[in-house]
C-alpha cells in the first residue's frame, strides 16, 4: 500500500491534474507522455491511478480539476464514466468546481459530449492547433477543420466551456494562414483560445526531421509577427490576454492554469504528471509501463524531484506571476515568499521599465505587450 495518506484536514491541495496517456497516434512535435497504438494498457492504468490516489485519504473538495494527456477523449465515453468514478472516489467535485477534459476533435461525438456532461465536466480543451488542412497536415494532425468545427458546435449547443489550441510558426505556414486561422476562431465564438508556437523539443521526430534538414523552423521574425498578430485579432475580438499564450472572453480564464501561475499548490496523478507544494515539485515516471508496474507494486510512482530554497522559489513564483496580465503585487509576493521583490530583482524591473517592457506603479509591476512577447529572454535576469 502506498505509504503517503494525508487526511481530509492536512490535505492542502484545491487544485488535482490526472493524466491520461493514450493517443491514436502520436504527432511529430510532440514530447509529453504519451503512448500510441497501447489501449491494451488502459485497464492497468485505470487500476494504478485508482492505487496512486489512495495516498490522498478523505475525499477533499476540489477547486479545480484537469485531466489531461495524452488525449483523455481516446477513452470513449465508457472510459469516461470509469474514470470519474475514480476520481469521484477520492474528491468531491461540486457545482462550483472546474473541471476541464482536453479532447481530438475527432473524439468529440454526440455520445462523448453527453457523457462529459453527465460526468460532470465543465470545460473541454480542444487540441485544434489550426482551422487549415495544410497546416494540420503539416502539424502530423489526424483531424480535419471540419472536425473542429463540428466538436465546437456540439460542446456549445449542451453549454459546456470551450477552449481551443492554435498553433503558429508551424513548418510551412504563412502569416496570411494564421490570420485566416484567427478569422475562423472569431467565427465559432469559443471562450477561451490557447496560442503557441511550435517547439522543437529534443527527441522528437520533428526534431529529428530538422536536423536531416527535412524541416524548417519558421524565421524568428515571422514567428514574432504571427504571434502579435494573434494578440491583436483576439483582443479586437474581445478576448483579454490575461496569460502570455491565453486569451479568454469575460469571466472564463481558466482557474486550474491560474492556480500554477500564481504558485499554488497542486496535486498530480498519473504517468509523468508533476505536483508541486510550493517548494518541492515530483514528477512521475514519464514511461507509462514503468510507472504502472511501480504503482501496482505498491512503489512509489515518483521519478524526479526538485527541491527549491525560499529564494529559488521566490524567483520562480516571480517569473510565473509576471506570465500573468494582472502581473504581481509587491505586498502579496513579499507575504506569500519572505523576500521583496525589489531585493530580487530590483535593478532587472527598472531596466524592464526603462526599455518599456514593464510598468511599475510602486505596487504593482507587470509586463507590457512588448514585455510578454518577448518575456522568455527577461527570465534569466531573475533567475
Amino acid at each position: 500500500m502506498l505509504k503517503e495518506k494525508i487526511s481530509q484536514q492536512t490535505f492542502p491541495y484545491r487544485h488535482v491534474y490526472i493524466h491520461v496517456p493514450f493517443c491514436r497516434h502520436r504527432c511529430g512535435y510532440c514530447d509529453f507522455t504519451v503512448v500510441a497504438g497501447r489501449d491494451d494498457l488502459v485497464s492497468q492504468f485505470f487500476s494504478a491511478l485508482s492505487k496512486e490516489l489512495q495516498r490522498v485519504g478523505e475525499r477533499p473538495v476540489l477547486d479545480t480539476l484537469f485531466v489531461g494527456g495524452g488525449t483523455p477523449s481516446h477513452l470513449g465515453p465508457s472510459g469516461i464514466f470509469r474514470l470519474i468514478e475514480i476520481i469521484q472516489k477520492h474528491f468531491q467535485l461540486e457545482s462550483t468546481t472546474e473541471c476541464t477534459i482536453e479532447a481530438n476533435p475527432l473524439d468529440v461525438t454526440q455520445e462523448f459530449v453527453s457523457a462529459v456532461v453527465e460526468a460532470g465536466f465543465t470545460r473541454v480543451s480542444l487540441g485544434s492547433q489550426s482551422l487549415n488542412p495544410s497546416t494540420l497536415k503539416s502539424l502530423d494532425r489526424d483531424h480535419g477543420p471540419e472536425d473542429v468545427v463540428t466538436a465546437v458546435s456540439r460542446l456549445l449547443d449542451c453549454g459546456m466551456s470551450v477552449s481551443i489550441d492554435l498553433m503558429v510558426a508551424a513548418p510551412g505556414q504563412t502569416l496570411l494562414e494564421v490570420e485566416n486561422d484567427l478569422i475562423g476562431i472569431e467565427q465559432l465564438n469559443v471562450h477561451h483560445v490557447s496560442v503557441y508556437c511550435l517547439t522543437w523539443e529534443k527527441g522528437t521526430a520533428f526534431e529529428v526531421a530538422r536536423q536531416r534538414g527535412e524541416l524548417l523552423p519558421t524565421e524568428e521574425n515571422v514567428e514574432r509577427k504571427m504571434f502579435e498578430r494573434a494578440i491583436e485579432r483576439l483582443q479586437s475580438a474581445g478576448y483579454e490576454h490575461y496569460e502570455i499564450s491565453n486569451f479568454a472572453q469575460p469571466g472564463y480564464r481558466c482557474r486550474h492554469n491560474e492556480a500554477y501561475w500564481m504558485c499554488q499548490p497542486w496535486e498530480a496523478f498519473g504517468p509523468g504528471a508533476a505536483r508541486f507544494d510550493g517548494r518541492v515539485r515530483k514528477t512521475n515516471h514519464r514511461s507509462t509501463t514503468t510507472w504502472i508496474k511501480k504503482v501496482l507494486a505498491g512503489e512509489d510512482g515518483t521519478m524526479e524531484v526538485d527541491s527549491m530554497t525560499s529564494e529559488e522559489a521566490a524567483r520562480e513564483r516571480m517569473i510565473v506571476g509576471l506570465r500573468r496580465r494582472d502581473g504581481i503585487e509587491r505586498q502579496s509576493f513579499f507575504s506569500a515568499t519572505g523576500f521583496e521583490m525589489d531585493a530580487l530583482a530590483g535593478k532587472a524591473i527598472r531596466q524592464w521599465v526603462e526599455a518599456g517592457l514593464a510598468e511599475d506603479n510602486g505596487s504593482d509591476v507587470r509586463l507590457t505587450h512588448e514585455g510578454m512577447i518577448l518575456s522568455d529572454t527577461l527570465w534569466p535576469d531573475v533567475l
